[in-house]
């Protein structure tokens, strides 16, 4: 929020429509979204000419009140009302903070208006202590019926502007938003009075400092002696709760009010609790520290700490310790003005959940000529409005690169990126305006970026942007860009994966779009090995991490169906997934609920379960040309069922996952897959055609009896092979445990398919080909046919 009265202070605004200049801010790049006036129409200076008790209360007063067109009957029940008082009056139509001021009638007597405390106008805080002092009573010489705002000094124009994060750092703060009307308006800006004296004493004769960290860059210190703790000078009061700050003494007002003009933090030591010494260094991990809030806070290793050689004195750039507080008996202060780095202030703030105006600003970056420029401006304030008496000298670190951004250009470069026909006057104008000190030599220009605008870095694009923007980015003709046209190519990895989408569809299930953004705790669902991505500013908790996971994502959609009266759930979904520095995949999640098929008019059920689920893997691998390359291991997810889920191996490479969720996790029979699209994209044969077999092909059931702990497809790899090429197909048909088999053991049966595609089999090549499968099955797996 940027305060028009405080802004008057650096440039000449006196005939300018705040109003129409909001348009031309906003012309020129930057966003003013709300223009708020602070002052409440219809309110004036009065003079109570007569004050008698109402005839019907014990406690209301029935005044006459002088409002300097008319004289108004008002009641009013503050205790302090009397004649003779100038006060603050709303008259009818006034829009106060709580209530709308009409005529009407109080216990039958008129009242046309009402007298106003502070706290009914909002200009103090609405609390017991305020509401008991009643009535505000203006000095003697107060002028009846001017504007009571204005006569306060307290009407304001403030602008909410919106800024983006990147750019226009400057206009954060007071005199950097100033320099922006003055390139608009062609107008100079005139910075503050920062001149003091100083007293003998050396403050390098009375004080150490030491930096012994690199994430302290810049480091400038004053003291200032004899201060006198009181309330603060009107105007600073004004200022500061226009910009949302509440005014506390003329010592701490005055570290927030050169902050405000600046963009520059100090921080205000009481330097008798301070103690000689200061020493910036990174906080040991597990240090603690009371803050000014009176909260204990842990601290880690990066996070930059001021001390005064042992304890903490300060979190550096985010908050004080309570320890060297400014209060009331304060009568020497230490002025740090410092700059760190805003990295490190970022991650302490997001982690201690402190982030104010000084830790935004510093962030967001510093100029070190501020830096020395808010330190000369405290001073002075403290000299006049604390009758404070400022040491000589400044304690000083200094590790800043002074070096200037400069930015060579010509002009055509200019209007190729912004598509105008700029002449060389037009850019000598706008960096003019800019204040941009520039060299011209023939059509090349050389400009040195002032530093406070340290949002330009040493780009033409942003030179370019800033002279854009003052031009007028409505004097932007209307082009059709010219590119040469060539032929496209799909790529091949999202044709792949278009491919799959395609065949999950056509084995019925249905397409669903997810959040990418997911919260933490489901994300370690599965993958638990994968480091997961969290976002730098999540908008909210349940959207905090990238997903290296779509299950999670996939079961939310499943709950949202259900509780909709879904009975029957088949989706898939195939999207990205995020994992350790930003790795990416695509991925295939697939869902299954209720029924597969529930055909009523055939009468046809198939429940979904995990072997619907498997045949849907098969049937996939085998579509993408991968047949005989796959198997399935049991599962080793800790979210999945034990017994009831298996890992999906491609080429002996782990790809993915299928099964029963856990119980735990959802108690619904829900089963569900996940596999890397990537790690499928492999190099595969042409897949050819083979013609459905003219001859009749033989089938042949068998069953063995083998331990529980015998995996179905080592059985079947010894059929396969024993089988040879007249074995044209294998499934399993039946799977049975029970006592007449004995215990700890299992039957699995299966049906055998023989055919050759150019002559009919005769029952002795079968049987021959079906005794070897017998014989190799019992003797390489030591298990036994089970007899009928």
């Amino acid at each position: 929020m940027i305060s028009m009265n405080f802004v008057k202070d650096y440039i000449d605004l006196e005939n300018e429509n705040l109003e129409e200049l909001a348009d031309k801010v906003t012309k020129a790049g930057i966003n003013v979204e709300h223009v708020i006036k602070t002052n409440i129409d219809n309110v004036v200076v009065g003079k109570v000419l007569s004050c008698i008790d109402h005839p019907d209360s014990d406690h209301l007063h029935v005044c006459q009140v002088d409002v300097g067109t008319d004289t108004r009957q008002i009641v009013c029940g503050a205790p302090n009302v009397r004649e003779g008082i100038k006060v603050l009056v709303a008259l009818p139509g006034a829009k106060l903070p709580k209530m709308e001021i009409k005529k009407g009638s109080i216990r039958g007597e008129e009242s046309n208006g009402m007298i106003c405390a502070l706290c009914e106008l909002g200009l103090e805080e609405e609390n017991e202590e305020n509401y008991n002092k009643g009535i505000h009573i203006l000095d003697d010489d107060a002028p009846v019926g001017v504007d009571a705002f204005n006569y306060l000094g307290i009407g304001d124009t403030l602008y909410d502007l919106d800024i983006h994060k990147h750019k226009n750092n400057d206009c954060r703060y007071h005199i950097g938003f100033a320099y922006e009307i003055g390139t608009i308006l062609g107008k100079k800006v005139k910075l503050p009075e920062a001149n003091y004296s100083e007293v003998k004493e050396n403050i390098n004769d009375v004080f150490n400092l030491k930096v012994d960290t690199e994430n302290c860059t810049y480091y400038k210190s004053k003291v200032v002696t004899d201060l006198e703790v009181g309330e603060s000078p009107e105007f600073i009061k004004n200022r500061l709760a226009a910009c949302g700050m509440r005014s506390i003494n003329n010592i701490v007002d005055i570290s927030n009010y050169v902050m405000l003009e600046y963009g520059q933090p100090l921080h205000f030591f009481d330097k008798d609790k301070l103690g000689n010494n200061i020493l910036v260094r990174m906080a040991n991990e597990g240090e603690k520290v009371i803050t000014l809030d009176e909260q204990e806070r842990d601290l880690t290793k990066d996070d930059i700490v001021i001390t005064d050689g042992n304890k903490v004195v300060a979190i550096g750039g985010i908050m004080g310790a309570l320890n060297t507080d400014v209060d009331n008996n304060t009568k020497t202060v230490l002025i740090e003005s410092a700059i760190f780095n805003p990295a490190n202030i970022r991650k302490t703030a997001r982690r201690l959940n402190l982030r104010s105006e000084a830790s935004l600003r510093y962030e967001k970056g510093l100029d070190f000529e501020y830096t020395d420029a808010a330190l000369d401006r405290a001073c002075y304030l403290l000299e006049k409005y604390a009758k404070g008496k400022v040491l000589s000298g400044k304690a000083e670190y200094d590790n800043v690169d002074k070096r200037e951004k400069k930015i060579g250009f010509t002009t055509e470069k200019v209007n190729s990126l912004l598509g105008l026909e700029l002449t060389s006057i037009d850019i000598e104008t706008e960096l003019n305006k800019l204040d941009f000190k520039y060299e011209k030599n023939d059509n090349k220009f050389i400009v040195t970026i002032p530093r406070r605008r340290l949002d330009i870095e040493e780009n033409v694009n942003d030179i370019a942007e800033e002279i854009g923007r003052l031009y007028g980015y409505h004097n932007l003709k209307n082009t059709l860009p010219e590119l040469p046209t060539k032929e496209g190519k799909y790529e091949h990895a999202i044709l792949f994966r278009k491919n799959i989408s395609k065949r999950m569809r056509s084995l019925g299930l249905n397409e669903t779009r997810t959040y990418t953004l997911v919260d933490e705790k489901t994300s370690n669902m599965f993958y638990k090995d994968r480091e997961t991505i969290l976002v730098p500013n999540p908008m909210s908790k349940d959207r905090s991490v990238l997903r290296k996971t779509m299950i999670p994502s996939m079961i939310d959609a499943f709950k949202y169906n259900k509780s909709r009266g879904l009975k029957d759930i088949n989706i898939y979904e195939t999207s990205k997934v995020f994992y350790n520095d930003f790795e990416e995949e695509n991925h295939l999640a697939v869902l299954l609920y209720g029924n597969y098929i529930s055909s009523l008019w055939q009468g046809k059920v198939i429940k979904n379960d995990f072997y619907v689920l498997k045949g849907i893997i098969t049937n996939l691998f085998d579509y993408l040309g991968l047949k005989n390359r796959y198997s399935f291991v049991e599962s080793t997810e800790e979210s999945l069922h034990p017994g009831i889920s298996a890992d999906i191996y491609l080429d002996r490479k782990k790809v993915g996952f299928f099964g029963r969720i856990h119980p735990i996790i959802e108690k619904s029979e829900v089963y569900v897959m996940e596999l890397s699209i990537n790690d499928l994209d492999v190099k595969t044969k042409d897949i050819k055609y083979k013609p459905a077999s003219k001859l009749p092909n033989i089938k042949k059931d068998i069953a063995f009896v083998m331990p529980l702990s015998m995996k179905n497809e080592d059985v079947i790899k010894v059929i396969k092979h024993a089988g040879g090429r007249l074995l044209t197909d294998i499934s399993v048909f039946d799977l049975y445990v029970g006592e007449n088999i004995g215990e700890g053991n299992k039957s699995i049966a299966y049906s055998l398919t023989f055919e050759d595609l150019n002559r009919t089999l005769t029952d002795e090549e079968v049987m021959s080909v079906f005794n070897n499968i017998i014989n190799e099955v019992e003797t390489k797996l030591n298990i036994k046919l089970r007899s009928i």
